[in-house]
This record gives C-alpha cells, structure tokens and sequence, in this order.
C-alpha cells in the first residue's frame, strides 16, 4: 500500500488526492498537499465543470480535526472557472467556499460544544479558545442562512441567562420538533413580540395550536394577543418551583423567629421540604412528621405542598378544577401569609393550569435544551435566527 493510499484511507475522504506530505515535529503538524479527485473545476451551485481561468498563485490552508494528537492541515491551490453563473472559484469539496477549517473538523466542533465547554472542546482540538467562539458563530451563521420556521404548532417559551447572571436571552423552541427556533437578546415584552411580528406571517400563527411558558405577564400577553387559537399552558415546572418557594419562605419566616435551641432542630429541612414525597424515605417521612410538635407552621405548609402533588395526577379536568378550588380554600385557610400569595396567583391563573390535564404538555425538552445552550454557551451577540441541533 503506498502512503497517498494509506493517507486516504485513514481520512476516509473519497476524491482526495494527496500529492504529498510533511511532518513538523516541532509543533506535532501534519502538513498534507491534496487536490480534487475525478471532481474537480465543478460550480460550487450548478456542480457542473467549468472552464478553467486561472490557477490561483498562493495556497490555501484548510484545518481539519487532529488525528493522533497531531494537527492536520491540507493545502493546495484552488482555481478559478468560467460558469453560467460567472468567473467563479471552483467547488472545495472537503470545505465551504470561503471556510479556513474542513466541513469534518465543523461537525465535530458543533458536537463537542453540545456536550462540553467551548474551552474543552478548544483545547480537544488544538485551537484557542477565542478562535474557536469566532469558528462556530460564522458555522452557525452559514448553516442557518436562510432558515425559514415551518411546521410550527406547539412552541415554548423560556428565558436564559448568561453574562454570571446579568443579562438575558428569550428563547422559543419547537416542542414537536426539540429545537430552538428563535433567540432575542432579553426578557420582556418589546423581545417576544419581534418574534411574532417579524418572523411568523399571520398564518403561521393561525397553525400554532398549543403553546407553554411560565407566569410571566410577557410571555402570557405576547401568546395570548398573536397566537389568540393557541391553547395556553403554563409550565408545570415553574408553578411546583413558586410553591416550594412558597414553602420555604415560611421555613425562613420561622427560623428568624426561632431561638438558638429552637434552630437546631430546623437545620436542613430545607432540602427535605422540596424533596418530591416519591423520592422521600421512611426517616426523610418521620422527620417531617416530628415537625407537627415542633413548628406546625412549617409542617402544616408541608402537608399543604404534599397534597397539592396530587393535582397532577388528574386526568378528568372537572376532577382536577374541584381538586384546585378546595386546596386553595384550605390554603387561604392555613393563616401562612406566603401560601396565601401563592394562592392568589394560582387562582388568577387557574383556566390557563387546567389547560395541562388535557394536554401534558411541559416545557421538559426547553429546559434539556437550556441545559445544552449553557454548557456550549452558544448565545450569539446578534440573536438572529437559530436551530441549534435536535436532542
């Protein structure tokens, strides 16, 4: 087997023709000169053969992904035709037009930046961090040039954040689909209704049918002023967090009031009261039980918490609606001022909770994507259009 034979098996690229090589130990680079094979002057858009023009003087360097630690690179010398759409440079069939790195080398860094840190992956592929960031945005750019939302009938919205916090980004998602089709920079009205206003026609909001968020009054108002056919559900993950959260202002309210004996006894219950009852053991059960002689406040907002798990259970909506208008009586009841608030925006929400008995519909696959978006931290600074790849 001669070493342009071998060399083209180990790269799997069928019409690569490499015409030699080199070895720079120093800095662990393999140097390749290679040249289309049997496909060469092709029209990058007609893929037809053209006539040749010129042949261009200085090399062009291509990066492709590292093989055995070593960094690869191919060079050669494109050239430019005469087609029906012009004087043209000839199709590159190992990379875009105008690309400094392998279409491989581009897969494999959108599949690294999916699963870890942008300075992971760099380093994984012998380029710094910086070079990378700029790589993938102008790969996303190309690859979602021209991206059309079609198909779109049940939509997510949630919001990120990056920057340690301080800023934020809206996201929507196609929920049959996994995939993100839209980010703006922000959180408020003014961000969502650019969506609706500039990327989606009038019918395209007709065919929207069912569509999830959180209580945010933004996202609420945006949904139901463009989207008036869609059914509206609020997230299930969104309404437990406000309870818990409810539950823990209480545990908060009573460890201020609380003595120094009085803490010792309350001291990481915290944990323990978000704790679903299904992933609770049997001492998790007796510690939360002693509470009724120790803090029935924080106990009875327990109880309170426990049985409103129940709801979600229903699949009868008038069932679940009785269920909902007697729990909030007994809450209003408990004399628990943070249940209570909950209550009040439970009540003014309820047509749009109920919504979920029907339906089953979550926000679960935006909150998998959330999690892939802040590990690769893809969010662009221009926020345009995009559909990271499906999970």
């Amino acid at each position: 087997m001669t070493v342009n034979k071998f060399i083209r098996k180990l790269f799997r690229r069928k019409g690569l023709l490499v015409s030699d090589f080199q070895f720079r130990f120093r800095d662990k680079e393999l140097n390749l000169w290679v040249k289309p094979h049997k496909n060469g002057c092709r029209c990058p858009h007609c893929k037809r053969r053209g006539r040749i023009v010129r042949t261009m003087d200085s090399y062009r360097v291509w990066r492709d992904i590292p093989i055995c630690g070593w960094s690869v690179f191919f060079w050669y010398h494109p050239r430019e035709i005469h087609c029906t759409h012009g004087r043209i440079q000839e199709d590159i069939p190992w990379a875009d037009a105008y690309a400094r790195v392998t279409y491989r080398f581009e897969y494999v860094m959108l599949v690294y930046c999916q699963l870890m840190t942008q300075k992971a992956a760099a380093k994984i592929l012998h380029i710094p961090k910086s070079t990378l960031s700029d790589q993938l945005h102008r790969t996303i750019h190309r690859i979602r040039d021209g991206h059309k939302i079609r198909g779109l009938k049940t939509i997510g919205i949630d919001e990120i954040s990056y920057c340690k916090g301080h800023k934020y980004a809206t996201v929507v998602y196609d929920l049959d689909r996994s995939c993100v089709v839209w980010v703006g920079q922000g959180k408020g009205r003014e961000t969502i209704d650019i969506f609706f206003t500039q990327h989606l026609s009038d019918y395209q909001k007709s065919k929207i049918k069912w569509a999830t968020c959180d209580m945010s009054r933004a996202y609420i108002g945006a949904i139901e002023d463009h989207c008036p056919d869609a059914t509206l559900v609020l997230d299930r993950f969104h309404i437990a967090k406000a309870l818990n959260e409810a539950v823990d202002e209480v545990r908060k309210e009573e460890w201020r009031k609380a003595s120094i004996d009085e803490r010792r006894t309350l001291k990481g219950l915290r944990w323990l009261l978000f704790r679903h009852s299904s992933n609770r053991s049997k001492k998790d059960s007796r510690i939360l039980t002693a509470l009724r002689k120790g803090n029935r406040r924080i106990h009875r907002a327990w109880i309170l918490k426990d049985e409103f798990e129940q709801f979600w259970e229903y699949s009868a909506p008038w069932a679940a609606k009785r269920f909902l208008k007697r729990w909030t009586t007994t809450a209003l009841k408990s004399r628990l001022e943070p249940i209570r608030n909950f209550v009040k925006t439970l009540r003014r929400h309820m047509d749009r909770i109920l919504t979920f008995i029907g339906s089953r519909l979550t926000n679960a696959i935006a909150e998998g994507i959330n999690r892939i978006i802040r590990i690769g931290k893809i969010v662009l600074a221009d926020f345009e259009a995009y559909r990271l790849l499906p999970i």
